[in-house]
């Protein structure tokens, strides 16, 4: 079960991986149709603001389409065949759920205690999606009727049917076969979910409430879900849905650049919930406090290849908010260690919101800046002043406390290993091993990876299927005593390997799509 459930944490990264653009291009097109800032160069009448809103609404285009693009992005990760005709299936039968939904409650809509005439939007539960009035079951909705297409395509894309009926075979028989199934979808949808939208309301109720608590506890399971790779579970319900706000917090807080731009009002009185979306802090603090630890235990000898190895994955970590390469790089040898940090990284977060500072802090300095600094800097400069000043402090905290641990305990990180040498890359003793079969290097540095990687996991036929996320490849094997451990995989070029029974996920990077492309060749 664990398994099912990083897998599908995982797919559902695949569309977030287009929010850091689309959350740099809301920023830009706020920042320069915002008339507090640009003064009357951003009037609403000047041809600066219109060309500059053409391109803040496409800008949003990500945002507005979340669930359909959940719908469609799911079965990218999920299929275990011809994904690409899968997404088809998706989206159609995600239209035709919803065309479902919508003759249901136009018909009968006090049955279900929903009043369909009522405006989308606000408290009526309704919305719009691809021009059809329906219940607004958020992205929820859209992962579980992707979610049951995905097992239907699985199950009955491969169905041999007469040479006379071969015409419906494929995506038309799955389509066929989802057809009906989304009408009895659709009676459990219009009769379950008003119901579930009294509880989120009531939930958000509570969240809101918990205050400082909330906003610890939220941010510590976020670092601490990271090793099972279940933290998307946790913050995509909060940053792009209507968990705390409406339309999620990423969309809510971009809506309110302009009014907060122009404003001297604390950042927190705008959205005090944004104080959720606080995990970029630990990411470009708490990771500079880690290497700086590191480094400064390093055995002597061994220094200068500690600052090899943390000079590209903390800056990855700062700027683009990507901390498993750096975090990996502990997570195993020291688990207490990570305990430690989510403690501190939650700790962060809430200090930062008992100071007033919040916003979409999720990512890395860039995300931050497009979303918050150049857009509120103007006359929000002295909070993000103390924003830089708590943040050092807690460099010094996260430096002192884990250099004090890793002492304290000998524990075994980067630059204190008994013999281990640090590298990013051993492909001497492979390209020997393929040598010797008779067979050439790869020219392909990619595809020289992925054979190293195949052979770490017990060869091809050891493998029962593989995804990824936005870091890491994700593959069930079927014996996992024919693979190799966390060292090797470090040791052929990888961060290092999360290995869970017989779930292993080799963290690769941002490049692991093309990767599995090519790992995926080797099958």
């Amino acid at each position: 079960m664990m398994q099912k459930i990083q897998k599908f944490g995982g797919a559902m990264f695949t569309p977030v991986l287009l929010f850091a653009f689309a959350g740099i291009a809301v920023g830009i097109g706020t920042l320069f149709t915002t008339e507090a800032i640009m003064g009357s160069l951003a009037a609403p009448e000047s041809m600066w603001y219109k060309l500059w809103n053409v391109f803040l609404q496409g800008g949003w285009t990500v945002f507005n389409q979340l669930p359909l693009l959940f719908a469609v992005s799911l079965p990218i990760g999920l299929a275990t065949k011809q994904n690409a005709r899968c997404c088809m299936e998706a989206l159609v039968l995600y239209l035709t759920f919803h065309y479902f939904l919508n003759t249901i409650l136009s018909q009968w809509g006090p049955a279900f205690g929903v009043d369909f005439a009522a405006e989308t939007g606000g408290t009526s539960g309704l919305t719009m999606i691809a021009s059809i009035k329906t219940l607004d079951m958020g992205m929820i909705g859209a992962l579980a009727v992707s979610g049951l297409v995905i097992y239907l395509h699985n199950k009955f894309f491969d169905t041999e049917l007469p040479e006379w009926l071969g015409s419906f075979s494929g995506s038309t028989f799955v389509f066929m076969i989802g057809f009906f199934v989304m009408i009895p979808v659709a009676f459990l949808a219009a009769l379950i979910w008003p119901k579930v939208q009294l509880g989120i309301t009531a939930f958000q109720g509570f969240v809101t409430s918990a205050g400082a608590l909330g906003i610890w506890v939220f941010n510590f399971l976020e670092r601490a879900l990271i090793p099972f790779g279940l933290h998307h579970l946790l913050y995509s319900p909060f940053y792009y849905d209507n968990i705390v706000v409406p339309g999620g917090l990423y969309a809510y807080w971009a809506n309110l650049l302009p009014e907060i731009a122009s404003s001297t009002a604390s950042l927190k009185s705008f959205c005090p919930e944004a104080g959720f979306t606080a995990s970029g802090f630990a990411k470009m603090f708490g990771c500079t406090g880690v290497a700086l630890a590191f480094y400064s235990t390093a055995k002597p000898e061994k220094k200068k290849q500690v600052f090899t190895l943390l000079l590209p994955i903390t800056l990855t970590a700062i700027v683009c908010g990507i901390t498993e390469p750096i975090e990996f790089t502990f997570l195993f040898v020291a688990p207490g260690l990570f305990v430690v940090h989510a403690l501190l990284a939650a700790t962060l977060a809430t200090t930062m919101w008992l100071a007033g500072i919040v916003g979409i802090n999720s990512g890395g300095l860039i995300e931050i800046a497009s979303l918050n600094l150049i857009p509120l800097m103007r006359n929000h400069w002295q909070q993000y002043l103390l924003m830089l000043a708590i943040g050092l402090v807690f460099v010094g905290i996260w430096f002192v406390v884990f250099r004090f641990l890793i002492l304290k305990f000998d524990f075994k990180t980067p630059g204190r290993e008994d013999d281990a040498e640090i590298e990013f890359g051993s492909k001497a003793k492979f390209r020997e091993k393929q040598a010797a079969k008779g067979k050439d290097a790869s020219d392909d540095p990619d595809l020289e990876l992925c054979e190293m990687i195949l052979e770490g996991l017990g060869g091809k036929d050891n493998i029962v299927d593989v995804t990824n996320c936005a870091t890491r490849l994700r593959v069930n094997v079927k014996d996992e005593t024919l693979c190799k451990d966390d060292p090797y995989f470090k040791a052929i070029g990888t961060h290092g390997c999360s290995i869970n029974g017989k779930a292993y996920q080799v963290i690769i990077g941002l490049r692991v799509p093309k990767v599995r492309d090519k790992f995926e060749t080797l099958l």
